[in-house]
C-alpha cells in the first residue's frame, strides 16, 4: 500500500534539525521538484539561509532552537517555509501568507504542503536505507557539462530514459549551456 503524501513528509521530519541554511535546501528541492511554476521574482527565488532569518525576523517563521550559528530548526519550521514558497509561487503576498499562517493548525498546514507537494515528496524521501536487500548499489551517470554529472540509482522506478534526458537538457539550460 502506498503511503500517503502527509506520511511521506512526515519521513521529513528525520532529517531535523537543520541550520538556516540546511533548512533553505531541503526546502528548494522539495519546492523545486514539485513543479510550481512561479508567479513573479520573488516566487522564483529558492529559500536562502537570509531568506529563513527575514522570514523568522517578519514572524513568518517561528523562532528557532538557540540562537546565531547554533541556532536549529525542526519540522514545523521546514513545513512553515515550504508553506511561505508555495503560497509564493501561488501568487500571494507575504502579508497574505502572514495573516493565513496565523490562522491555520500545524495538522492543517502538514495537509496543505503535503498536497502541494505530494508528486514530489516520493522522489526526495531518502531515509538510508538500500529499497533492496542487495547492499551494492549501481548509478546511471549523466554527464550535464564539464565537472557536472547527474546521479541516479539504477533502482530508481519513478525515473525513465526520458525522465533522464529532461532533466539532463533543464539543467543545462540552468547553467546557461
Amino acid at each position: 500500500m502506498a503511503e500517503s503524501p502527509v506520511q511521506l513528509l512526515r519521513a521529513h521530519a528525520r532529517q531535523a534539525p537543520w541550520n538556516a541554511r540546511g533548512l533553505a535546501a531541503h526546502a528548494a528541492s522539495l519546492v523545486d521538484s514539485a513543479g510550481v511554476k512561479p508567479t513573479n521574482a520573488s516566487a522564483r527565488a529558492m529559500p536562502s539561509a537570509r531568506a529563513v532569518r527575514f522570514y523568522v525576523a517578519n514572524g513568518l517563521l517561528d523562532r528557532p532552537e538557540g540562537a546565531g550559528t547554533a541556532a536549529t530548526y525542526g519540522y514545523r519550521h521546514l513545513l512553515q517555509l515550504l508553506a511561505i514558497k508555495i503560497r509564493q509561487r501561488e501568487g500571494q503576498t507575504l502579508d497574505a501568507i502572514k495573516s493565513e499562517m496565523r490562522e491555520t493548525t500545524g495538522d492543517a498546514l502538514e495537509r496543505r504542503v503535503a498536497a502541494s507537494l505530494a508528486p514530489a515528496l516520493s522522489l526526495h524521501l531518502d531515509n538510508g536505507t538500500p529499497r533492496s536487500s542487495n547492499p551494492v548499489m549501481s548509478w546511471k551517470r549523466v554527464s550535464i557539462a564539464d565537472g557536472v554529472e547527474l546521479s541516479v540509482r539504477e533502482d530508481t522506478p519513478a525515473i525513465t530514459d526520458e525522465t533522464l534526458v529532461a532533466l539532463r537538457d533543464t539543467l543545462r539550460r540552468q547553467l546557461g549551456l
